[in-house]
């Protein structure tokens, strides 16, 4: 039998956002839709998994000569990002205003069109990304959700990092509706 405190709580949360992330190594502002599921392990404490899709979007990627390092070609290449993230989110249980911080941990996968160019000679300058673009990633974030009975609006910002070659900061904002049952 559960406490009183916890059984009268909601126990799962359900929300759908719209999502931009700015990707450092491309320099795109990438934006999509994505949908989190939370269940409640404490009156203070969800267990969230999220997961997001950032549509596909054009950018100027530069070649570069491998022999003397000057550039050799620039070419429009779209990247799409999927991202999935899952960890606790802290945040008071009750009241119209709830702040909130999480630390999640998951993958980002970049989605890049082919390289066009055949040249054995020459590189992108975003190498890692096309010989690995499936990444472990963490996210510290934080935010605040406005709350009215079962049915909330949150909105987050945070820092999803990425590691390709080391770490690579990206700003991170979510904002959209929940739902509680």
């Amino acid at each position: 039998m559960l406490p009183c405190s916890l059984a009268a709580q909601k126990r799962v949360e359900i929300g759908a956002f719209v999502d931009y992330l700015d990707v450092s190594q491309t320099n795109t502002s990438n934006f999509g839709l994505g949908a989190r599921f939370g269940y409640r392990l404490h009156h203070d404490v969800m267990m969230e998994g999220e997961v997001a899709y950032d549509y596909g979007l054009n950018f100027n990627e530069a070649y570069v000569n491998i022999v003397n390092g000057n550039l050799a070609a620039i070419e429009r290449t779209s990247v799409g990002v999927t991202h999935g993230l899952f960890g606790p989110k802290v945040q008071p249980s009750h009241g119209f205003f709830r702040p909130f911080a999480t630390f999640k941990a998951g993958f980002v996968d970049f989605r890049l069109s082919p390289g066009l160019l055949p040249y054995s000679n020459v590189v992108s300058t975003i190498l890692g990304l096309r010989t690995s673009n499936l990444n472990a990633a963490i996210y510290p974030a934080g935010g605040i959700e406005g709350v009215l009975g079962p049915v909330g609006l949150r909105v987050e910002f945070g820092d999803e990092v990425y590691f390709n070659n080391g770490g690579h900061n990206n700003l991170r904002i979510t904002f959209g509706p929940t739902v509680r049952f």
